[in-house]
């Protein structure tokens, strides 16, 4: 069993110093931060300062303000001697290679004999940062380079040099797994390792897309968008948040690096880069690089003036055609073909990306799989390089790389005429995930087996995930929980009372869990007047999760990035939770003019006398009014950790740092409840409610907030809703209800809400733009 790290030194408490110790402690581990001794009388001022500056970061860097407190300050000065008792030292000091070696030689006479030692460099080569130093410490020696931000970005890339023990390279990838939830890829000691080498160099297409070929800013931002499968920062947008200047540096350093490099010409400075650098125009941190923020106007760099102008009118006909395809492979094939000025770009880029990635392999990496992983989980793109080339078809992109007189490596050359490109990328990727140990169920292969679909309609499915498990997988559009997916829970509840499955799992594979109720569906009935045909749907809601809550068989929900409103009210009815630590978990209700209506404010209740010290009013009155606060304002939590610490997720969740395991974890949960002789919770028919003394006090908590103008006359009223139902309604005196009679004060106040003009405002307002309406 390969013993993971309890404890860990951050050395360097810079933007990613800082970072990369807030994740370790995310992970659980006990986290020394140092930084050089300030000259001032406080030789910790300095780190400090930076924790500091952490610590306001948005979003946050840690996952609870608790966590903060397992990461101990301290200076090289005074306090290098704690790292003597450490499991892993992490070097984050500034990039200068001497500056390195001379910690390096320190570290080997404090460090302790089984201590793993790492670099978090970006661009120095790994072997020459330890030269001169013992065998023993060059065998606990690697790379390990966190992407910014850490706790965000998923790829780790570990790079061992030819001295790192075989051991020590498996205990890291284990654990930067497992523990720290990142997608590894071991990458081999070249410039830039993978990712960075890629990325840079397709970003440097696109600022020669700018100067030479006559692209905007805008039009090359559009093509190297989400239209393809990349983040919304683009090209453009990406370079001003990580920095003009960071760019240039990146560049410089990589150019004398690559002397075998085949398009080595490409990774000169371009002289528009040079020039914005020289002027001190840097990106987001000085306010304008490509683009610039002006009022409420967003400009755009002319590159011949330097001025910054309006947008101008896209010259890409036939893209909004093309824009409209709601799959990907099929945007992108359809991109190649274009003959327009909108293809032109496309397949240039592509071409050039696609033969630059094939010439990396194997100087960078010695698999195509790695190379792809490193480009989805480091830079965000839904497909990476071989992927890609998979969806345009092997044979064309061979073709159409040759005739544009690109280089093509031999290994590629191979596999022409034999019909297999594209088999081998995908069996290459195939045989990778499939043996490795920590990769979750694979609801796509699953999906697309018939044999495995136990149930199915148009917005949801039963799936048969193996040993007598069965997971309920949302299709519909956000995952939302339309009338469809709402009925067919139902059924498949009907099902699994009948059936030999041994229990549920509620989950899916998306990057979100559920976006609640279907606004459009809800909206739709609110307008037409059929509030009778609300009122029948809330009521089904409600059965449906109480009987989910009292099911005589094991349900997990399976939990990962957002559960909002509904989706939130349906985890909170799971008696048995596995979440993702980035999870994402709130009754948002009141941001589209209501309140949560299928039981979550009965919920949230029924856990707030349980955290009291005891039943005296006074001693539940402070935890009913955090609750009544994370409601009003329609509080998200930052993590899962956040989501327990808000009564959303209850305190027996499963939190994974790897959310990618959630489904097989959630399926193991599953079994062995079943194993125990699985018994559904207590009924709630004594819930602690404080009647009309506590809800003054919550009312005039709301109407302050509107005096000093946090919240609108709209919102006060909703306060005032929500204030009734959480104390029990017309009850004078605290008391003990069942949890019917808060579910029926639930359905009395949501449904009454749809048929105000406001609350219709906010339900259009979320539908048009995706953001809450302020009225």
């Amino acid at each position: 069993m390969l013993k993971p790290f309890r404890t860990a030194a951050v050395l360097g408490a810079g933007v990613m110093g800082t970072q990369i110790a807030a994740h370790l402690a995310n992970a659980g581990l006990t986290v020394h931060l140092l930084d050089i001794a300030a000259t001032a009388e406080n030789k910790n001022a300095i780190v400090e300062s930076a924790f500091k500056k952490g610590l306001k970061q948005s979003p946050p860097i840690f996952f609870t303000e608790k966590t903060a407190r397992r990461v101990t300050l301290g200076n090289f000065e005074e306090h290098l001697d704690r790292l003597a008792d450490v499991d892993w030292i992490v070097e984050v000091v500034v990039e200068n290679l001497a500056i390195k070696q001379q910690l390096m030689g320190r570290l080997e006479s404090i460090a302790r004999a089984d201590a793993v030692i790492s670099t978090n460099t970006s661009g120095l080569p790994i072997h020459a940062i330890v030269e001169g130093r013992s065998e023993s410490f060059r065998k606990r020696f690697l790379g390990t380079h966190f992407f910014n931000p850490p706790r965000y970005l998923k790829l780790l890339e570990l790079i061992p040099t030819v001295d790192t023990a075989p051991q020590v390279l498996e205990r890291m990838q284990n654990f930067g797994e497992l523990h720290l939830g990142k997608g590894v890829v071991v990458a081999k000691d070249t410039p830039n390792f993978i990712a960075n080498r890629i990325g840079t160099y397709v970003t440097l297409l696109g600022l020669r897309a700018l100067t030479d070929k006559g692209y905007t800013i805008e039009e090359i931002d559009t093509l190297t968008g989400p239209l393809v499968g990349r983040p919304k920062s683009a090209t453009f947008r990406t370079a001003d948040l990580v920095g003009l200047d960071t760019l240039t540096y990146v560049v410089q350093n990589l150019y004398p690096a690559i002397t075998d490099d085949e398009r080595r010409e490409v990774f000169e400075v371009p002289e528009l880069l040079r020039k914005l650098v020289e002027t001190g125009t840097l990106g987001a941190k000085t306010g304008q690089g490509f683009y610039k923020k002006q009022k409420s106007q967003i400009l755009s760099l002319n590159p011949a003036t330097l001025d910054y102008e309006l947008p101008q009118p896209m010259n890409l006909p036939g893209l909004e055609t093309i824009a409209r395809m709601p799959k990907l492979s099929d945007r992108l094939r359809a991109l190649y073909h274009d003959t327009g000025r909108a293809g032109t770009l496309f397949r240039s880029f592509i071409l050039e990306t696609l033969s630059y990635s094939a010439n990396r392999i194997p100087e960078i990496t010695d698999r195509p799989s790695d190379l792809d992983r490193a480009m989805r989980w480091g830079f965000g793109w839904e497909l990476g390089p071989f992927e890609t080339w998979d969806a345009l078809g092997f044979e064309t992109v061979l073709a159409d790389m040759k005739t544009a007189g690109l280089v093509v490596p031999a290994w590629v050359e191979a596999l022409k005429g034999t019909g297999e490109g594209k088999e081998i990328f995908e069996r290459t990727r195939d045989s990778l995930v499939k043996s490795t140990p920590n990769s979750d169920i694979d609801l796509k292969a699953i999906g697309a087996d018939a044999t495995h679909i136990l149930w199915q309609n148009s917005e949801a499915a039963l799936l048969d995930i193996g040993d007598g498990v069965g997971l309920y997988e949302f299709r519909s559009k956000g995952n939302t929980l339309s009338l469809n997916v709402v009925k067919g829970l139902s059924e498949v509840l009907d099902l699994l009372e009948i059936n030999n499955l041994k229990g549920l799992v509620i989950g899916n594979s998306s990057a979100h869990f559920s976006g609640g109720a279907n606004l459009a569906e809800m909206g739709m009935m609110a307008q037409s007047g059929s509030l009778d045909g609300i009122a029948n749907l809330i009521v089904t809601f409600q059965t449906l999760l109480q009987r989910i809550y009292y099911f005589p068989k094991p349900i997990v929900a399976a939990v990962q990035g957002r559960a909002l409103g509904g989706g939130c009210e349906l985890v909170m009815a799971c008696p048995n939770v596995v979440a993702a630590a980035e999870t994402y978990i709130g009754l948002v209700e009141v941001s589209v003019g209501l309140i949560p209506g299928a039981g979550g404010i009965m919920r949230m209740t029924s856990r707030v006398a349980e955290r009291a010290a005891s039943e005296n009013p006074s001693h539940v009155q402070p935890f009913l009014k955090a609750a009544f606060e994370t409601i009003a304002t329609a509080k998200v939590s930052s993590s899962a950790y956040e989501g327990q610490a808000l009564g959303f997720l209850p305190p027996t969740t499963q939190i994974l740092m790897n959310g990618d395991r959630r489904l097989a974890v959630a399926k193991s949960m599953v079994l062995h409840l079943a194993e125990s002789d699985y018994v559904p919770p207590p009924e709630l028919n004594a819930i602690q409610v404080l009647g009309r003394p506590a809800r003054a006090l919550l009312d005039l908590g709301a109407y302050t907030f509107e005096q000093s103008g946090y919240a609108s006359e709209h919102d006060r009223y909703l306060a005032n809703r929500l204030a009734y139902v959480m104390t029990g309604g017309d009850l004078t005196a605290p008391a003990f209800v069942h949890e019917n009679y808060l579910l029926e004060l639930e359905r009395e106040n949501f449904i009454p809400l749809l048929s105000l003009a406001k609350t219709q405002e906010r339900i259009a307002h979320m539908l048009k733009t995706k953001k809450p309406l302020r009225n």
